[in-house]
């Protein structure tokens, strides 16, 4: 072994060295670095946009950063809690909400791409007064336990009924495939479409 290399042994004893002086706190601080002030400033804000968006039959002028998913807009924004935070990497639909009339997972849609359109969440589906009728469906059918992910069941389920799906419960299953209910209510959940998709 020539001198310029390096052993498995010489490798190990570099690593423990490195990982004490970071535990210990020991690696000395340039002056520059000292006295480096952390940055601040409009520089380090982000930009915000202005956006108009259409939701449930009224507009709304928001100013946001570019970044911010529809999902967010609707919670923490307009404080529409309905549609609601499960996984937010679009695998559980509870955050579903319709866009246009088609069911999306708002979680995976900025917001500022919803622009234009007409945004629909469960608070504007129907009322306590004037239930939509799957809504009332999943009350007679206790298409829920926990009911945390029923708004999301809901607005998949009302979509579903203007697919090109076949009149079958596997073709149900199938269309809810990608709501997911933690508790298991899903024989309540098919009842309670199949309720409405027969009437």
């Amino acid at each position: 072994m020539t001198s310029n290399e390096f052993t498995r042994r010489d490798m190990l004893t570099v690593a423990a060295a490195g990982t004490g002086a970071l535990a210990g706190g020991s690696f000395p601080m340039t002056p520059d670095a000292a006295a480096a002030p952390a940055k601040q400033g409009p520089e380090s804000m982000p930009t915000l946009m202005d956006l108009s968006l259409n939701v449930n039959g009224k507009e709304h002028r928001l100013s946001l950063d570019p970044r911010t998913t529809l999902l967010d807009a609707l919670r923490e924004h307009l404080h529409l809690t309905g549609t609601k935070k499960g996984c937010d990497h679009g695998q559980c639909g509870a955050c579903t909400v319709h866009v246009d009339g088609r069911r999306v997972n708002s979680c995976l849609k900025l917001a500022v791409m919803a622009e234009g359109t007409k945004v629909t969440t469960i608070e504007g589906l129907g009322d306590p007064d004037r239930l939509h009728p799957m809504q009332r469906a999943f009350v007679e059918r206790d298409g829920y336990q926990c009911g945390y992910c029923t708004s999301g069941q809901i607005m998949s389920a009302v979509a579903m009924m203007k697919e090109p799906w076949g009149p079958g419960d596997a073709d149900i299953r199938e269309a809810m495939s990608g709501n997911i209910c933690r508790c298991g209510a899903y024989q309540n959940i098919l009842a309670a479409i199949r309720q409405v998709r027969h009437g």
